[in-house]
């Protein structure tokens, strides 16, 4: 629980400001050198911005105008803000994967918040990766915390059509490998699938883990579901800065909010939206930085128990804009009312059942009712077998219903290059019921876990038709990819995970119902095949990608660094 309301003198910052010694002389000197008077910063709390925005972040591309909106309710709280830029993370521009870098931004922004004269923070995030990141820095840290989503952008539009970010890029993708559009109309497309800022309309990561961080109660109830590009926006920013001033004064922290039941809560937000496979790897990194549980075996226990009720794009028809209009993130969670702890906090300094008591479906076609979901199919199944002993990942609602009990011959490529070289020529042996196998794609392999994993479909069969089949990796895939795509095999084959043992022409075979992954090989084949193995040599040999593969954990226990567990630790900086 929160303590006591503070005073002036127990803010953090006033070690900086507030002590009559020659060390403060030089904080307050300064502070003033940058045209700051007095009453501006003494005795108030010093709230933090962390702005990921960049000149190449598109879902960010209105933060410079947010941060304002943000310093606007902090100044009339009474609070002192202080924007401090962090690493920004363009998902589809940072290359090899923006999730080789959440980590990174995690440190970044527990560090930013240690080091420098902070009582609380806005954490500003929502392109993918920024989410877990900022968060789980915040949990780590644990001062007060306030988490400020980006919002969806507005739908696309191609001649007529609705288009989503993401799910339609795939479709139309191997509609243009088949032939069935041309150049120009592909060309036209590109003009009209992005037309605001803001990140993925679609049930991709970004929007997925924004609900995650609404759900967790890091947001003011409701924040995740607004449009980037409306009004509420801007007022929401503002509202956040007010906020955060009165969670200073509070002392309401991560710590204080979050318990064991925020994560259940989360997770089963997660089913019910239909989210993102990559959020299973980012709600585990979150919940182990602030020491509780969450496995890969509670993903599939929930899985059964909470169907999908939003009807969105790629597991559904409609998109964010029609979520948001529906009565959002908050109308869904009041349709599973009964599947939530409700006594869970937020920052608001309530619980869920405040925060959800006046919400509203206002279209049950787009959020269904708890008795009425979209579908039978859950949004994720975790896989065990004798290539995945720590499991995988596959969401059963976004693939073609016959390739959830499946076996086929499998047609293997030892990594990416592998098979971006061979995937599309005429001559590949590979048939409808072939299962296409991708190694070397995991955190050490790709390095980071590329989305690779919604491997394409050959373009010989895509001229037959074929527009979906069986295809497995240690790789991610984009939350807005569809398919029967079987994903975050762990241990990875990289480091000698059985996965490596699979080659060419063995039988692999898949039962969603019974949670089986398999190839049909014998047990002593399997071992004979890992005794021969001899990681690949790794391609970059220098820097923090080394770090990286040094410490970095499987995806079944979150991908986070092995010496970032917890919250608890590091002691708070001398001043000098």
């Amino acid at each position: 629980m929160a303590g006591k309301k503070k005073s002036p003198e127990s803010l953090r910052s006033h070690r900086w400001y507030g002590v009559k010694d020659l060390k403060s002389f030089g904080h307050r000197s300064r502070t003033y050198q940058m045209g700051y008077a007095k009453d501006d910063f003494h005795g108030k709390p010093v709230i933090a911005i962390l702005n990921t925005w960049s000149d190449i972040n598109q879902c960010h591309a209105h933060f410079r105008e947010r941060v304002a909106d943000i310093k606007r309710g902090i100044w009339a709280s009474g609070g002192f803000p202080l924007e401090l830029p962090a690493l920004s993370l363009s998902e589809p521009l940072v290359k090899p994967s923006t999730m080789l870098y959440r980590n990174l931004l995690a440190m970044e922004a527990e560090e930013l918040l240690r080091s420098h004269p902070v009582d609380g923070a806005v954490l500003m995030g929502g392109c993918d990766k920024t989410t877990p990141a900022l968060i789980m820095g915040a949990i780590s840290m644990d001062v007060p915390a306030i988490y400020f989503p980006a919002g969806p952008m507005l739908r696309g539009n191609w001649g007529g059509q609705t288009l989503g970010s993401g799910s339609d890029v795939w479709k139309y993708w191997d509609e243009k490998q088949a032939g069935a559009i041309s150049e120009a109309q592909w060309e036209d497309m590109e003009m009209g699938i992005a037309r605001s800022f803001g990140h993925c309309m679609t049930m991709g990561t970004a929007s997925t883990m924004t609900a995650i961080a609404d759900s967790l109660g890091f947001c003011i109830p409701g924040a995740s579901s607004i449009l980037a590009s409306d009004s509420a926006h801007p007022r929401m920013a503002a509202a956040c800065g007010k906020r955060i001033v009165d969670m200073v004064w509070e002392d309401l922290k991560p710590s204080d909010f979050l318990s064991q039941a925020s994560f259940d809560n989360a997770l089963t937000v997660h089913m019910a939206l239909g989210g993102s496979t990559n959020a299973i790897i980012h709600l585990v990194a979150m919940a182990r930085r602030a020491s509780f549980e969450m496995s890969l075996d509670r993903f599939d226990e929930r899985s059964r128990e909470v169907p999908v009720l939003a009807d969105v794009r790629p597991s559904g028809r409609f998109l964010m804009e029609d979520f948001y209009y529906a009565g959002g993130l908050r109308a869904l969670m009041k349709e599973l009312a009964g599947e939530l702890d409700l006594s869970a906090r937020t920052v608001m300094g309530g619980d869920i059942a405040a925060a959800i008591a006046e919400a509203v479906n206002y279209n049950r076609e787009v959020i269904h009712p708890l008795d009425q979901p979209i579908g039978e199919a859950a949004a994720t199944a975790i896989l065990y077998g004798n290539i995945a002993p720590d499991g995988a990942v596959m969401k059963p609602s976004a693939a073609d219903p016959r390739f959830l009990k499946h076996s086929g011959p499998a047609l293997v490529f030892r990594d990416y290059n592998h098979m971006a070289a061979e995937i599309d020529r005429d001559e590949l042996d590979v048939t409808p019921d072939s299962v296409i196998v991708l190694q070397n794609s995991g955190p050490v392999g790709g390095p980071g876990m590329p989305e690779w994993g919604m491997l394409p479909i050959p373009k010989k069969l895509l001229k037959q038709g074929v527009r979906d089949m069986l295809r497995i990796s240690d790789a991610r895939m984009s939350g807005t990819s569809y398919g029967a795509c079987v994903l975050h095999v762990s241990p990875e084959s990289h480091i000698g995970g059985p996965f490596a043992a699979v080659r060419t022409g063995d039988f692999v075979s898949v039962d969603v119902e019974k949670r089986a992954l398999n190839i049909d090989v014998a047990e002593a084949e399997i071992a004979r095949r890992l005794a021969a193995f001899k990681p690949p040599p790794r391609a970059i040999t220098r820097g923090y990608t080394v770090m990286y593969a040094d410490h970095i954990q499987q995806a079944h226990l979150g991908c986070d660094f092995d010496f970032l567990l917890g919250a608890k630790g590091v002691p708070e900086p001398e001043i000098h």
